[in-house]
């Protein structure tokens, strides 16, 4: 199993979701990992925007991880999207966005946080994966297609 599939959540997993803007998607995450980790929306959209500004967290190919460190969480919280219409973020590519993991962290957790976003980034870099995430027909599909992936 991989670091990812430990969690990734069946509902954190979002296919075709119409979201028109880097800062409402990141609205969004924070509302979803409210709702299924009690964590306040506003400290994850203040944590993930923070990280942003920083820099793009876009990798390139329609990818992006954004991801932050909150105070109180007790593991690490997964979110994925794929979105209906791909947004522009300030790739080093120069691609819009349509796949999304958004990754938060316990603010102690220095390791774990670094091994997820490492797995995640190889895991993205085959385009045999990207391809099969933007094929998959459903939120369940690409939950499974996640989580057994072998790194």
């Amino acid at each position: 199993m991989n670091l990812i599939a430990k969690w990734l959540a069946p509902a954190n997993v979002v296919a075709g979701a119409s979201i028109a803007s880097k800062k409402r998607l990141l609205e969004e995450a924070g509302r979803l990992i409210e709702a299924s980790h009690g964590v306040s929306s506003a400290e994850v959209f203040d944590s993930l925007f923070s990280r942003e500004k920083l820099g793009s967290t876009a990798l390139g190919y329609g990818i992006a991880i954004p991801h932050g460190r909150i105070k109180g969480l007790k593991e690490a919280v997964c979110v994925f999207y794929r979105l209906a219409t791909p947004l522009d973020y300030d790739a080093p590519d120069g691609m819009p966005v349509d796949l999304v993991f958004v990754l938060l962290a316990p603010a102690t957790a220095t390791d774990q946080h670094l091994q997820v976003l490492a797995e995640l980034a190889q895991m993205l870099s085959g385009k045999s994966v990207r391809e099969r995430l933007r094929a998959a027909p459903d939120a369940a599909s690409l939950h499974k297609l996640i989580c057994e992936w072998i790194p």
